[in-house]
């Protein structure tokens, strides 16, 4: 590409950024209330959709998870396909870059793992890759911010707006509306104030969100998590694995000794339910505090700032995702060692 022609691409891109910043400073600050960004809703449960698959409901993070399961499936087909089709042995495309995230993990887990890498990696890439796109993709546009208006029924609200003549609606910052709640009252199921005609005090209920600020999944994640963890051990060192949960041999005839051993063995089980406590509140804690990062500071500093704070969760979900993955690697590869701190030989 020739230096003139750089030049103009540079300076075409240059006045297509300063066109945005400006349209966000107009939104933001100068146009009308129903543009200006709104704090989000802080709300742990995940919210209905309205969705119900035989009377079961389905919440919005519960959609977004199956969302995330079929992206999975498509990214592992198109990549065999790919690289099926192109008779090559070397790696290119689509295909070099998903096996360039495989490699890095491959290595984490042979690293800590060892001989027992092949059995640890389908279970903890798995993982990984749940969680690394589960939290890439809550940062697509529409996330947390379309869905449908329901009753407030305490704290802050506005009044809805209609959207250019359609019935389609949102919410109006210029017209707040605070809401007391009254004793009793209970809150209504999704989609209730559908059926009553529009809200008076709003507030939105997005129709997808993060499935990591669910405690829901990242607790089936961790449970899922810690039984492989018990499969791993049996499958290494055989029945013998749990033991060192319940040393009744060494308390019947170690004495004192034996006591303290057994005393230890009960410890190290209830550590095995801490581990679910760890790996999922670590998990919510973390991708949770984020979002609400994001979109605090993105509502009261719309312009110029959200650029930043995506990048930052995009590394920072990164980041969670490997942690989870390497947690759950060194703790399947400590089940696999016996009680004298070699490296058993695999189980027959």
């Amino acid at each position: 590409m020739s230096e003139v022609k750089e030049k103009r691409l540079y300076g075409r891109k240059r006045w297509i950024v300063l066109a945005l910043v400006a349209l966000g400073i107009y939104a933001a600050y100068i146009g009308p209330s129903i543009l200006s960004p709104v704090a989000p809703w802080v709300v742990l449960p995940a919210e209905p959709t309205g969705l119900s698959v035989f009377g079961f409901p389905i919440t919005n993070t519960m959609l977004v998870t199956l969302i995330v399961d079929v992206v999975l499936l498509l990214i592992a087909l198109i990549s065999v396909r790919g690289f099926v089709r192109s008779g090559s042995l070397i790696p290119s495309g689509f295909y070099n870059a998903f096996e360039a995230i495989f490699g890095f993990l491959w290595d984490s887990v042979e690293g800590v793992a060892g001989k027992w890498a092949k059995r640890i990696i389908p279970v903890v890439a798995t993982i990984f890759l749940l969680i690394f796109v589960a939290n890439m993709i809550k940062m697509l546009p529409g996330f947390e911010s379309i869905g449908y208006l329901k009753e407030a029924h305490k704290g802050r609200a506005f009044a809805p707006a209609q959207l250019l003549g359609l019935p389609i609606y949102t919410v109006d910052r210029g017209q707040p509306v605070e809401v007391q709640a009254h004793e009793g009252e209970q809150p209504a199921e999704g989609g209730e104030e559908a059926s009553q005609g529009l809200c008076h005090a709003c507030e939105l209920v997005p129709f997808l969100r993060g499935p990591a600020t669910d405690l829901n999944f990242t607790l089936a994640l961790a449970i899922s998590a810690v039984v492989f963890i018990q499969v791993i051990g049996v499958w290494a060192l055989g029945p013998g694995y749990f033991l060192k949960f319940f040393q009744i041999g060494k308390l019947v005839s170690g004495g004192i000794f034996g006591i303290i051993d057994f005393a230890v063995g009960f410890l190290e089980l209830i550590l095995e339910f801490a581990k679910i406590l760890s790996f999922a509140f670590r998990l919510f804690g973390n991708i949770f505090a984020g979002v609400l990062l994001l979109s605090i500071l993105g509502a009261l500093l719309p312009v110029i700032l959200p650029p930043g704070l995506y990048l930052f969760e995009v590394f920072f979900g990164t980041i969670q995702a490997y942690v989870f993955f390497l947690l759950a690697t060194v703790f399947m590869n400590m089940a696999t060692v016996g009680h004298g701190g070699d490296h058993s030989e695999e189980h027959h």
